[in-house]
């Protein structure tokens, strides 16, 4: 007789269950597309996501605290947790600026958030952006990091359009181990990504 429980079984597919969308896509077929195109010897080579920055900086802080703590609330309600306060390093009296001051909040996402916050980039995000027609194949630092700018805060769904007190804009960061410019675009496109279509 034994003791083990009957759930026991099934328990590695309700973990596999819980993963975000994107990490199952990539375990179960991304990864195996990019070992085989770039002909890797070991798994583990083949290039991943890291982690997602997030920046919104925020000039008006300097004569209105409230204009950041605003930014805050934005960039919680994007990213699902709460940024971190960035501050100047030095002192800018014709900007009214002081050290120390907050200018602007950040914040980096890993594992599960990272990749519920892509999903909900590349597939609802970018398509609101007005007159979008596609991210550009050249914003890759040639070290597997691509960056790139929303205009609106707005294209996330999360933000309610008339509960904003102005539009702002962001920077994103999407860091991976990727050694090369080549694999961080296949890395980047496997998770649908809309880079510009390459031209013949």
């Amino acid at each position: 007789m034994t003791n083990e429980s009957p759930s026991t079984p099934s328990a590695p597919s309700a973990a596999s269950a819980a993963l975000p969308r994107l990490r199952r896509h990539y375990d179960e077929v991304l990864r195996l597309q990019l070992k085989e195109k770039f002909s890797y010897r070991n798994i583990m080579e083949v290039p991943r996501l890291e982690k997602v920055c997030l920046n919104m900086g925020v000039g008006e802080a300097t004569t209105d605290r409230k204009n950041l703590e605003k930014a805050i609330d934005d960039l919680t309600l994007i990213a699902g947790q709460r940024p971190a306060v960035t501050r100047a390093r030095n002192a800018v009296a014709g900007f009214k600026l002081r050290k120390g001051q907050g200018i602007g909040c950040r914040v980096t996402l890993r594992r599960a958030r990272m990749y519920e916050f892509v999903d909900r980039l590349t597939t609802i995000a970018l398509p609101r952006v007005k007159d979008f027609r596609g991210l550009s194949r050249k914003a890759f630092d040639g070290k597997g990091n691509y960056a790139l700018g929303i205009h609106e805060q707005i294209v996330f769904p999360e933000i309610n359009y008339d509960k904003i007190d102005k539009i702002r804009g962001l920077d994103i960061v999407v860091c991976t181990t990727a050694t090369t410019n080549a694999e961080a675009l296949a890395l980047l496109e496997g998770f649908n990504f809309p880079f510009v279509a390459e031209r013949s």
